[in-house]
């Protein structure tokens, strides 16, 4: 084709249009890249024998008072560390805060959910240091072992037992007004009998390690872990998503989750994702997030 002028102008049109495309996509992605930083990090929420527990907080761009999520990692109460939460919660004005909290391996059962519990409280007691975030509606999420304490922790609002005495702002509630639990356990009297060999290779010694001994030989321990074992008419509205083939947290056990909910009559929802594993980038597409969003407009605003 000769290159004739209106040929030539079409090119530099389709040219500064790819250009213009181009510089639009490179801005969202640094607004975003920007968006995920923390606003506060490494902010000490508590010291338990010399050691600092620290958390992030992530505040939403141009959102005066947002509501704020907490998430909880996964890890199987192994590993794992606050960093890389979902940034599409940040993305779609909510305040975020993601914590480290005492892993398995320095401290058994129920440090995890003191230390939760505790980062709460400050939170609440610090708002207006760090980003004047609402405190009166908040949700708490977590994936995987993450998705159990977040579970569980929901429904212990005002349990003395699990409280604990890990920091301070003791004034302070550690209560929340919302769960989403991404594939946590919920039972961990019936998991071991769901499990697949594979679930029962990585389960048995991650509860070795966060009960020190298996469930069947410290029942009372066992059920004090169990979110099950916690469910009033007074908890708070509860949104699980769970892989269908996830080979190592058993979709029965938010089944059950649902079936207790459903049983006094409380607000649950389950989203089943049909074909997912463990864990994936399926549950943060549209197809899931969307819902999740819906839960929590619906559950503590925005």
């Amino acid at each position: 084709m000769l290159d004739t002028p209106l040929a030539t102008v079409a090119t530099r049109l389709r040219l500064a249009l790819l250009l213009a495309t181009a510089l639009t996509l490179l801005g969202r992605a640094q607004g975003a890249a920007a968006q995920t930083a923390p606003t506060y990090r490494d902010v000490v929420y508590a010291t338990v024998d010399g050691k600092p527990l620290a958390l992030d907080v992530y505040l939403p761009a141009g959102v005066t008072s947002p509501p704020l999520v907490v998430w909880v990692h996964g890890g199987a109460w192994t590993s794992g560390t606050k960093a890389n939460p979902p940034a599409e919660f940040v993305a779609h004005g909510y305040a975020l805060a993601s914590l480290d909290f005492r892993q398995s391996t320095t401290a058994r059962f129920p440090a995890q959910v003191h230390d939760i519990k505790a980062a709460i409280r400050f939170l609440r007691a610090m708002r207006a240091r760090y980003g004047d975030y609402r405190t009166d509606r908040i949700a708490i999420a977590g994936s995987s072992s993450g998705g159990h304490l977040a579970a569980l922790v929901g429904v212990t609002n005002g349990d003395a037992e699990l409280e604990g005495r890990v920091g301070g702002s003791f004034e302070q509630s550690s209560s929340v007004q919302a769960i989403l639990d991404y594939y946590g356990a919920s039972n961990l009297t019936t998991i071991l009998a769901q499990s697949t060999p594979h679930g029962l290779s990585v389960r048995r010694p991650a509860l070795d390690r966060l009960l020190g001994a298996q469930p069947e030989t410290v029942p009372a321990l066992a059920e004090l872990a169990s979110p099950m074992d916690h469910i009033d008419r007074g908890d708070p509205p509860l949104f699980i998503l769970h892989g269908d083939q996830d080979p190592q947290m058993p979709v029965n056990q938010s089944l059950e989750l649902q079936g207790a909910y459903e049983k006094l009559g409380l607000d649950v929802e389950l989203r089943i994702v049909h074909g997912a594993a463990h864990g994936g980038a399926v549950f943060f597409s549209p197809a899931y997030l969307e819902p999740a969003l819906a839960f929590l407009r619906r559950t503590i605003g925005r």
